[in-house]
């Protein structure tokens, strides 16, 4: 079982994709996906017109997993947290966040629709 975290990450012109380039080109992005229980750290546009806004393109979405809430606190507690606070505030980028515990239990009669 493992904890995820999607984080919505809305800035202007073009401001939250700078966000995720500097994160991935600074070597920021690396270190966490190395760190003791990081099971995953990547970055994704949305596809198409959301419903309620019409800047989507203006949104970053960060899904990161972790193997529980201690790496994630030992993640907390590292200087790179420093580093992604300033690249937020840098590109005044505000946040949503929703997290998710995995479920790993798929049952039979969900794996028909899924292709391998």
């Amino acid at each position: 079982m493992a904890i995820i975290v999607n984080l919505r990450y809305t800035g202007k012109k073009g401001a939250a994709q700078a966000f995720a380039r500097e994160m991935i080109s600074s070597g920021t992005v690396e270190k966490i996906r190395a760190e003791k229980g990081n099971l995953r750290y990547e970055y994704y546009l949305p596809f198409g017109e959301t419903a309620d806004s019409d800047d989507s393109n203006e949104t970053i979405l960060l899904i990161d997993s972790w193997e529980n809430q201690q790496a994630i606190d030992q993640h907390h507690a590292t200087s790179m947290m420093k580093t992604i606070a300033e690249l937020r505030e840098k590109y005044d980028l505000h946040m949503t966040i929703e997290r998710f515990v995995s479920d790993d239990n798929i049952p039979e009669q969900d794996k028909g629709f899924i292709r391998n």
